[in-house]
């Protein structure tokens, strides 16, 4: 196939022990520490039985006991998604989120997003990827219309939602103005998340008293986002809203693999980026992933050496290690994806978001020095949206820059990171880089529809249904008996 001139790369050359002669210490440790390249050619043709098996599943339509809960539509949604719009037009699932979008852009200056977990963390991800870095100070003239956004329902702190309300309160003070007006996205596709349905309930309570609980403001600028079935739809319902109103979440589709969905599209489209490119991305990734070889396919790649270094060498954490601030919130959504679809039977690794050049100064002496259970990989972006700023010549030299005068802060940051992977190469620290030629919604569609891509690919090599989290039930089960006295 023909790729397009943004693909993204995986390259695990620092993780792969180099033949040599003789002996020596960073031998016998790169030994023990990385991967054989022998072991490494061996597994390719489970990887490649796995890729086959992970492409039936999407056609499978009632699976057997053993393999549920078995929900593979993340992998051609993309596509759907925009077929449907071809076809459909305003009146297909694309149609109506970039509908319900324009409505919010135009009527209100501030949109909050309600939700938790998988309902949340793809749309920060992408706006915190994708948006200016201090978009909620722009003027709306900076903005260009843009609502600024706000993520809610995502925890039980009773300070936080109380000082987003006064916030409301002191900003909105006149409905009929539309830079007065607020609205949000509410995410749930059960409705049993206890965080988001709490806030919903009090934000639609502010809500009435705001615009009135007779005003259409009410329920037009409240854009749900649910199942086909559940206790969040059949609250709506009671509220008034029709199906039609309703965005519905795919029923083969699991919350952490829903950013493609309307739940990640939604927040996107308001935050005015291009959806269809995102959509695009991921859709060219997913035919990467099912017609490219293991020499071009970095779903296969990096699905392979991660299950190698966390199944067979015992590196458990797993550091996602991004070189750029606006990538931290990507490192979140990807702890929650491996958390839930890898960790079960005991086994699974351990992620861990660091981003660089910072945490160098809180993690980097354990990362050279540490314990030997982690694999780093640098998740990088080859160009940046803005021309690189210069040093610069000083009067003043105390600081002994002038001699960097020429460098660039980008040259700053390429020469680090070219000296951390190399000092931990000769520590035998096992390390890969995933490179982003730039951050644009294409390579953001392409870099979440390829981690959760290799997230199931690994776990089926593993042995363990990516889709379930039977244990977050636990937890949920006890607290809600805590609360109701049982």
């Amino acid at each position: 196939m023909q790729l397009p001139d943004e693909s993204i790369d995986f390259q695990y050359q620092n993780l792969i022990a180099s033949p040599g002669e003789g002996w020596s210490l960073l031998q016998e440790l790169q030994a023990q520490h990385f991967i054989q390249p022998e072991r490494l050619e061996a597994i390719r043709h489970l990887i490649m039985q796995v890729r086959g098996q992970v492409a039936a599943e999407r056609e499978l339509r009632d699976p057997p006991p053993r393999m549920q809960p078995l929900l593979p539509g993340f992998m051609d949604l993309p596509q759907q998604m925009l077929d449907g719009f071809r076809r459909k037009g305003d009146a297909s699932d694309l149609g109506r989120v970039l509908a319900a979008a324009t409505r919010l852009r135009d009527q209100t200056d501030r949109v909050l997003v309600l939700g938790i977990g998988g309902s949340s963390l793809g749309a920060k991800a992408l706006f915190d990827a994708l948006c200016h870095t201090y978009h909620n100070e722009l003027t709306p003239k900076a903005r260009m219309g843009k609502p600024r956004i706000y993520f809610v329902g995502n925890d039980l702190d009773n300070d936080a939602l109380q000082d987003l309300l006064e916030l409301l309160e002191n900003h909105c003070v006149d409905p009929e103005l539309p830079e007065e007006r607020w609205g949000a996205i509410a995410i749930s596709k059960s409705g049993g998340t206890l965080e988001t349905a709490a806030a919903y309930r009090v934000l639609r309570t502010e809500a009435a008293k705001y615009y009135g609980s007779q005003s259409p403001y009410v329920k037009s600028l409240f854009v749900p986002i649910t199942g086909a079935s559940g206790k969040f739809r059949d609250l709506l319902r009671a509220e008034g809203y029709s199906d039609e109103q309703l965005l519905t979440i795919p029923d083969n589709v699991a919350g952490r693999f829903s950013v493609l969905s309307p739940v990640g599209m939604l927040p996107a489209a308001v935050m005015g980026l291009d959806v269809r490119a995102i959509l695009l991305g991921a859709a060219a990734m997913t035919r990467r992933f099912l017609e490219e070889p293991f020499e071009r396919n970095p779903v296969l790649q990096y699905a392979a050496v991660h299950y190698l270094m966390c199944e067979e060498l015992k590196k458990n954490v797993r550091v996602m290690s991004v070189w750029s601030r606006k990538l931290e919130s990507l490192g979140f959504w990807y702890d929650q994806l491996v958390s839930e679809s890898l960790g079960k039977q005991g086994r699974g690794p351990t992620p861990v978001t660091a981003v660089q050049s910072r945490d160098l100064h809180s993690r980097g002496q354990q990362h050279q020095e540490g314990t030997r259970d982690k694999i780093i990989t640098n998740l990088l972006v080859k160009a940046t949206r803005h021309p690189a700023i210069p040093i610069g010549m000083a009067d003043r030299n105390e600081d002994d820059l002038n001699a960097l005068s020429r460098k660039s802060y980008t040259d700053l940051q390429n020469a680090m990171l070219d000296g951390v992977n190399q000092a931990y190469l000769e520590a035998a620290r096992p390390t890969a880089n995933l490179i982003l030629p730039v951050l644009s919604e294409h390579t953001m569609g392409q870099l979440l529809q390829m981690l959760m891509l290799a997230t199931v690919v690994e776990a089926r090599l593993m042995n363990v249904n990516p889709y379930g989290q039977s244990g977050v039930d636990v937890y949920k089960r006890h607290t809600n008996r805590m609360l109701r006295g049982g």
